[in-house]
């Protein structure tokens, strides 16, 4: 945050639209964080060499929590060649006929490449083979990413291949199958903790397993899937004396993209219903008033209410357009 504050206002300041003194007003920077807070709680699937240092530390504590409340285990792991070498036919070939057998159980499938580009290029060749897939990355728009995960969920395609955006944050108990590929490619996108946060977008579903795709076992290989293997013994062990059935979780699919609709949005479809009735009887008289409102705005520098009015004049004419189309009806 502090960083971010000091950017944005170094080029107000730079350029004359803000005096030095607005620095002032900024947030705490992280060293002045810590001098002020007191105890902390950090919560991580994933905890780094900070996180691991204060729990280390002679107040810390590291807590582990790797029983789930729906005794789901975490996924199966396993591991096949990238290139071709005997009768193996390569990661590509292989992702795909296993994909089909996940598709044809109404279940889904990630596929995580290292590059925007292969993640497109796969994608194209997948579609050529018969299975509805689409990509995400950080070249599409937020409000995009939200809508194809969306229709992922629903169904409306069975296959989805990405870079780094598969890993934390995404909730998906449809997906029984996530593949990495060129897993053994040491790096970011490949690191231990990378690697563990993919392999847990499968351990939202029974039947969730991880292929990766790998002809060397590089150190962030070993430790992912021993790290992954642990936690499987400890939650088998705890379902077997406990006497739990673990399952997939139950999660509503809901279009979220509905819900990020701004308040500007919502205000301009009140000011619509408020004038529909008017707009219906004497559409021209509507428009007038609203050029006359918007206009009366500026003049007075509110841009804000003129854009709204603005909005307002070009749903009405969405509304009147849609109408010119539909077939008159014949009285009877």
């Amino acid at each position: 945050m502090y960083a971010g504050d000091q950017a944005r206002k170094k080029t107000l300041v730079d350029f004359g639209f803000r005096l030095p003194t607005a620095k002032d007003n900024r947030p705490l920077n992280y060293n002045e964080f810590l001098q002020n807070v007191g105890d902390m709680i950090y919560v991580s699937a994933t905890p780094g060499k900070i996180e691991r240092a204060f729990a280390d530390g002679e107040r810390g504590q590291l807590v582990e929590q790797i029983i789930r409340p729906t005794g789901l285990i975490d996924p199966e792991i396993d591991v096949h060649g990238v290139i071709e070498a005997g009768k193996y036919p390569g990661q590509i070939a292989h992702v795909i006929a296993e994909s089909e057998k996940v598709i044809a159980r109404n279940a889904r499938v990630l596929i995580t490449t290292l590059t925007k580009k292969m993640a497109e290029d796969l994608t194209d060749f997948l579609k050529k083979k018969g299975i509805k897939t689409e990509y995400i990355h950080s070249d599409v728009k937020t409000v995009d990413r939200i809508d194809i995960l969306t229709k992922f969920r629903k169904g409306d395609f069975d296959c989805l291949v990405g870079v780094n955006l598969l890993r934390e944050g995404l909730d998906l108990p449809e997906v029984e199958l996530v593949a990495i590929l060129d897993a053994d490619k040491e790096g970011f996108l490949r690191s231990e903790t990378a690697l563990i946060q993919t392999i847990g977008r499968a351990a939202r579903n029974v039947n969730g397993r991880v292929i990766l795709y790998a002809d060397h076992m590089t150190d962030s290989l070993k430790a992912a899937i021993g790290e992954t293997n642990r936690r499987r013994e400890l939650q088998v062990a705890f379902n077997t004396k406990h006497g739990i059935t673990p399952k997939t979780i139950i999660k509503e699919i809901k279009d979220i993209a509905s819900s990020m609709r701004t308040e500007h949005d919502n205000a301009v479809d009140d000011l619509v219903r408020l004038d529909i009735a008017r707009f219906q009887k004497d559409p021209e008289k509507v428009f007038a008033e609203k050029h006359a409102e918007m206009e009366a705005a500026v003049a007075e520098l509110d841009f804000e209410t003129a854009a709204l009015i603005r909005d307002q004049i070009h749903a009405l004419e969405a509304i009147e357009a849609a109408g010119k189309k539909r077939p008159r009806t014949k009285k009877i």
